[in-house]
């Protein structure tokens, strides 16, 4: 009779323990970007919590250029990449912050313009145009969204090139414009590196020339 009496109190003490446990557990903050559901942003650093780009999972330990070459949406990206010799830069240590023009943000350029840049010829002015999509350090959505409201409603970002790239938000939706006005927006974001930070854009910064 005191055996079973100990084992039922210890099964009631069990469930009791495992109900507080599940109580406790602090809610996930969670970010939106353009096109996408609410993602958890505390959780990218986590193994296996990194965002698949394209359908193609990303890994947090490989570099910015071997997620990106396996990426099926940043083809243009990592021709441009290669053509501009930048390849082993962006291999480095950084850490480096990159807005990743998609393969569609790329057919909004101008073919002419385009083409143009990818010549032997444009190499230094593709590179410059590429490093404008680059900044230093690891900006995570949640930095960029504090450093935009600390700012008082942008924030402005120096890149690699040596010009500035200004940051808005609207609702939880990030938006960059260019020197020159051009513009875009951030539709997906947090997707970790070994050195560095993914945030995918649907469009193409240029700097001023």
């Amino acid at each position: 009779m005191t055996k079973h009496y100990l084992l039922t109190a210890v099964a009631i003490t069990a469930l009791g323990l495992a109900g507080c446990g599940k109580s406790e557990t602090p809610p996930t903050e969670t970010t939106t970007v353009a096109g996408e559901e609410a993602a958890p942003m505390d959780g990218a650093d986590v193994a296996g919590a990194n965002p698949m780009v394209g359908g193609a999972e990303m890994f947090a330990t490989k570099n910015i250029v071997e997620n990106a070459a396996a990426s099926p949406i940043h083809k243009t990206l990592v021709a441009a990449v290669t053509q501009a010799g930048l390849v082993d830069t962006l291999k480095g240590a950084g850490p480096f912050t990159v807005f990743a023009p998609t393969d569609d943000a790329f057919a909004k350029v101008p073919k002419a313009t385009l083409d143009g840049l990818m010549r032997p010829a444009q190499k230094t002015v593709l590179a410059d145009v590429l490093k404008y999509h680059v900044v230093a350090g690891k900006l995570t959505a949640a930095d960029l969204a504090k450093q935009i409201t600390d700012g008082g409603g942008k924030a402005m970002l120096k890149t690699v090139n040596g010009q500035d790239l200004t940051a808005t938000m609207a609702g939880n939706v990030i938006t960059l414009a260019g020197a020159d006005g051009s513009k875009a927006t951030v539709t997906q974001a947090d997707v970790n590196q070994s050195n560095g930070v993914i945030h995918v854009v649907d469009g193409v910064l240029t700097p001023k020339m």
